[in-house]
């Protein structure tokens, strides 16, 4: 199971095997921390996921070559305009991690709109929307600024139809540079669930004999 598919069961309760609703119950950020204890018992029953590369190769792939960190973090490390990557692997197969790595524009509906605006003074931004209404609109640029803009002041506002993600990913690194970042991915995903369950399980007293 996903880690959605577990906090869905927490959440929503299975009435077929009596298990009740929770919905109510937990806050967003202890559902999480629950979700993550359950992803870890689920995992310790599985056999070890064989990693496609070198997740040790990886790392400087993402912090160097691929410039992954420019806009994303992992484990609080890089940038702020796109997601945090720490536990993306905990939900997503191998093969779906290569697939958004090297199609970035795949699945555009799920991911922020990235726009372009120049305002009446000239000023130009472009980065992902973050708020916006009839009367404004919240850009966050790469460089992790926001930028509140009164669409009044905007000259030109443009959607771009594609990810600010570079799309040429296939062509840049090599099969191998690919798997050793996927896999650089999964192990912080992996070390991500098991800290995650072991600050649960102190932080509600539990203990193993």
């Amino acid at each position: 199971m996903s880690s959605a598919d577990i906090s869905r069961v927490i959440r929503e309760g299975t009435p077929s095997k009596r298990m009740p609703a929770f919905g109510e119950s937990f806050d967003t950020a202890t559902l999480g921390e629950l979700t993550a204890y359950v992803r870890s018992l689920l995992e310790n029953n599985q056999q070890p996921t064989r990693l496609p590369g070198d997740p040790v190769a990886g790392k400087p792939v993402f912090y160097g070559k691929a410039g992954c960190s420019e806009c994303h973090m992992v484990n609080g490390e890089g940038g702020f305009l796109g997601d945090d990557l720490s536990v993306y692997a905990r939900s997503h197969s191998p093969d779906d991690i290569r697939g958004t790595i090297t199609d970035p524009s795949k699945n555009r509906e799920r991911q922020p709109k990235t726009v372009s605006v120049v305002t009446r003074d000239g000023l130009q931004f472009t980065g992902i929307a973050r708020n916006e209404d009839n009367f404004s609109i919240q850009v966050q640029t790469a460089d992790g600024a926001f930028h509140l803009l009164a669409k009044s002041d905007i000259a030109k506002l443009n959607y771009e139809p594609h990810s600010l993600m570079p799309a040429d990913y296939a062509q840049r690194l090599s099969a191998r540079e690919l798997d050793d970042l996927v896999s650089f991915l999964i192990r912080a995903a992996s070390e991500n669930s098991k800290l995650n369950a072991a600050s649960s399980r102190k932080d509600s007293g539990g203990h193993r004999e």
